[in-house]
């Protein structure tokens, strides 16, 4: 029998989406030869009810596993570090379609890949998560984790909003934008790129802030220590079109006077790659550096 490094693995699979079907039977069948114990996400159980494993909810993945494996994209892994990262479980991604800024491991390989994951040999690296909060009069309203990035951004009407931003109690600027973007590392190659911002290698412990379209040219990606306390406070007049969300899957809505604070969360969020994974080799195949052009 193979020892395992991993003890108890829980799989996740993409929501609503029976194409991890195949995948994830594979998976599980694999997993049971390894003699290891395997629990099932009950969300993805309602989408893949006949793999015949345990199934459990979210929190109890989160409390009982020391792996779990995700089958699907970086969307569906970005959900699933928000609801695990509390527990501090390892967290690794299979991605069904194109390469994955975080879901980085093929179906064609998976096989390979575990053995070597399960057998000890892998990379770890440890990211950190925002926690947003909406406070209004001292009380907090409502709040969520972000893997890659909270944006404050305006919706539903072609105009910009207005936004106090603070970094550790000491006031910093007032912007018109279409919105703020305040990213990790890990979020620095999705939303904040494509706003002009710069990539920010994943092990550093910064954030940066991306003003989306600003009204004055002048103002710029700013990057801070990632012990920062970030406060955005939207103008009364900006309050009704504007709203805050999290990795671009949660929606929080904002009113008047409601300040927004944005910090990094206490535990981070530990991923897991295949020996030898190459965060520039990603960079290159992602991005198309280097490619010639036809």
């Amino acid at each position: 029998m193979q020892k395992n490094s991993f003890s108890t693995i829980g799989l996740i699979g993409k929501y609503s989406d029976s194409c991890v079907e195949d995948t994830l039977t594979r998976l599980a069948g694999y997993l049971d030869n390894r003699a290891t114990t395997v629990l099932l996400d009950e969300a993805t159980a309602k989408v893949v009810p006949g793999l015949g494993l345990e199934t459990v909810s979210r929190d109890e993945l989160g409390d009982s596993c020391d792996l779990v494996i995700v089958v699907g994209g970086d969307g569906t892994l970005l959900n699933a570090v928000r609801s695990l990262a509390q527990y501090g479980v390892s967290v690794l991604g299979i991605n069904l379609g194109h390469l994955g800024f975080l879901a980085d491991i093929s179906p064609d390989c998976m096989v390979q890949c575990l053995d070597e994951v399960l057998s000890g040999n892998y990379q770890e690296e440890q990211r950190c998560l925002l926690h947003a909060t909406i406070v209004h009069d001292g009380e907090v309203i409502t709040e969520s984790a972000a893997f890659n990035d909270v944006v404050i951004h305006k919706w539903d009407i072609a105009r910009m909003i207005e936004m106090e931003t603070s970094i550790n109690g000491v006031y910093v600027n007032t912007i018109r934008a279409d919105g703020l973007i305040v990213s990790t590392p890990t979020g620095s190659t999705a939303y904040a790129l494509s706003g002009g911002g710069p990539i920010l290698y994943p092990s550093l412990e910064a954030l940066v802030l991306v003003p989306i379209c600003p009204h004055t040219m002048s103002n710029r990606p700013i990057v801070v220590h990632s012990s920062s306390v970030i406060e955005v406070v939207v103008a009364e007049h900006s309050q009704p079109y504007a709203q805050v969300t999290c990795d671009g899957q949660v929606n929080l809505g904002l009113t008047a006077g409601d300040q927004v604070v944005i910090q990094t969360a206490p535990q981070p969020v530990r991923l897991i790659h295949p020996a030898g994974h190459d965060h520039f080799e990603l960079l290159r195949a992602k991005l198309h550096w280097g490619r010639r052009l036809a």
